[in-house]
């Protein structure tokens, strides 16, 4: 098996299981699983700065028991166990929103995969626990952006739709293929019911060669926005 990177700059005792080693470990684990925490606390999501350490420091302490009764000859599944609790606490944080929106898939996946990075420290991988975590980070702080873009240039999109009258949606829908779009789902949304709107969840398909080269969805939405029967509409993203 090759050495780990930085264990042979640091010496052999970060390979094996002593104070110093499990101390440098669960170090790492707090410090690399904060910075995440952090990220997504700034942005306010439901799984935070505490929540990031927690599951990323149960991870480390687990692989560090495991490797220490493995050790000892006995067999053991702590890992195991350890990713199926971290998938558990991140499907937690998935939220479904009053517009259809379906919240918390990032920081659900991002919880998961510190919780494998603090497996990766807690086995000694230092090098791959910091590749992981730089490209966890990277995903996260950078990619957003490029996201946004393509999903803005996309042919498809989905929006939230609040008409002042129900009877308003055919007015809606002619307006629609004017544009020279295709509306491939109109689904009411019982949220509203009671709220003296008519709310749906409209997906679409943009067919015109002048929107698809031209026209971005914030510009159409824009467009949609000034029609007087419309009382709010925005992009699901």
């Amino acid at each position: 098996m090759t050495q780990d990177y930085l264990v042979s700059l640091l010496g052999e005792w970060a390979a094996g299981l002593n104070t110093g080693s499990i101390l440098l470990r669960v170090t790492l684990s707090v410090v690399l699983a904060s910075t995440v925490g952090c990220e997504r606390s700034s942005k306010r999501h439901s799984a935070g700065l505490r929540t990031f350490i927690i599951v990323s420091l149960a991870a480390t302490v687990a692989a560090i028991v495991e490797q220490s009764l493995v050790g000892a000859g006995n067999s053991c599944w702590i890992s195991a166990a350890v990713i199926m609790g971290a998938a558990s606490i991140s499907g937690s944080s998935i939220l479904f929103s009053s517009k259809g929106q379906i919240k918390g898939l990032t920081t659900s996946a991002g919880l998961w995969a510190c919780g494998i990075i603090g497996l990766a420290i807690g086995t000694g991988m230092y090098t791959a626990a910091l590749i992981a975590y730089a490209a966890l980070l990277c995903s996260l702080s950078f990619f957003p952006a490029f996201e946004k873009y393509l999903k803005d240039r996309s042919n498809h999109f989905e929006v939230h739709l609040e008409l002042k009258n129900k009877t308003d949606l055919r007015y809606f829908v002619a307006t629609i293929r004017r544009l020279g779009m295709r509306i491939d789902d109109i689904e009411l949304n019982p949220a509203y019911l009671n709220s003296g709107l008519s709310v749906y969840t409209v997906s679409f398909t943009i067919n015109s060669a002048e929107l698809k080269k031209y026209k971005k969805h914030s510009e159409i939405i824009e467009a949609l926005r000034s029609l007087e029967y419309i009382s709010h509409i925005e992009e699901i993203l």
